[in-house]
């Protein structure tokens, strides 16, 4: 998933998930918007948490921070909707006056929009704060607007990327104990991750003794492949699974003994019915 939209006559820096678009979100707003803090938060009704931050010179806000969420200004954000909060001077206004996190700001200015996911349910926010009273100008709250705009984008194209990505790799349970991966597609960096969360839940869940890895649906073969295909194998070995490899192509092969010492210990056979045998288990066929 690459985005790299067009803003006031310049690019935004190629992006692959969502982490990467909202630091190059927060970079340029803070070419464009005079505020100390700038950051994006993610929230559950329950706890507030700080996905990405720019501090410019004092540190308001540091990433990885989690509050409830009821004493933060994103809940009154959210509780604004679809229109960008304003709050020019958090000292004075009735929202924002009698809160702890005002008491510990001392003072200052914010600005915050919701993010939301395609079906309308709020995502978390993207959010202005700055130490000083500030007045913010039209060009500012555009910048808010399309920004979460995009942001709503950029999580609802990562959440369908992910779900291609888990169906090119369907988990087939074939008997008690084990079960088939036939990995489809080209095999990224990215997307080696999705497939061993899956395979994790799924071993567990399964309670797995033998996984049989399909590799005969694979596109493109290199050296990125075959050590992101070792990643799968080395993983499954650590959790007590044994991975048996099918469907290896002469290409596949000769990357595979680039490797042989690393993969001198994974089990490798030229078809589903050999694997099964392997495993002491056979096809019935009537």
């Amino acid at each position: 998933m690459v985005i790299a939209p067009h803003i006031a006559g310049k690019q935004i820096k190629s992006f692959k998930n969502l982490e990467e678009a909202s630091s190059s979100i927060l970079k340029l707003m803070a070419q464009y918007i005079g505020m100390n803090t700038l950051f994006i938060a993610r929230n559950d009704t329950f706890t507030n948490e700080i996905l990405k931050s720019i501090n410019k010179e004092e540190v308001l806000i540091t990433e990885g921070d989690t509050l409830p969420f009821e004493e933060t200004f994103c809940k009154l954000s959210v509780e604004n909707g679809n229109d960008t909060l304003i709050i020019s001077d958090i000292t004075k206004n009735d929202r924002t006056k009698d809160l702890d996190v005002t008491s510990k700001l001392g003072g200052g200015s914010f600005i915050g929009i919701p993010i939301y996911y395609d079906n309308l349910e709020v995502y978390g926010t993207i959010c202005g704060l700055d130490p000083l009273p500030l007045q913010f100008s039209e060009e500012d709250i555009e910048m808010f607007e399309t920004m979460a705009s995009l942001l709503s984008y950029v999580i609802e194209l990562e959440s369908a990327h992910n779900q291609i990505n888990k169906l090119s790799a369907p988990f087939v349970p074939l008997t008690s104990g084990a079960a088939i991966l036939p990995i489809i597609g080209d095999v990224s960096e990215d997307r080696v991750d999705v497939i061993i969360q899956l395979t994790l839940s799924k071993c567990q869940e399964l309670d797995l003794d033998y996984l049989v890895i399909d590799l005969s649906g694979i596109l493109h073969i290199n050296a990125e492949v075959s050590r992101n295909l070792l990643k799968i194998v080395n993983i499954l070995q650590l959790i007590g699974v044994t991975p048996l490899l099918i469907g290896i192509r002469p290409d596949l092969a000769m990357k595979a003994a680039e490797i042989k010492a690393e993969l001198r210990e994974v089990i490798f056979k030229p078809n589903l019915e050999s694997a099964l045998k392997e495993i002491g288990l056979s096809i019935n066929t009537i």
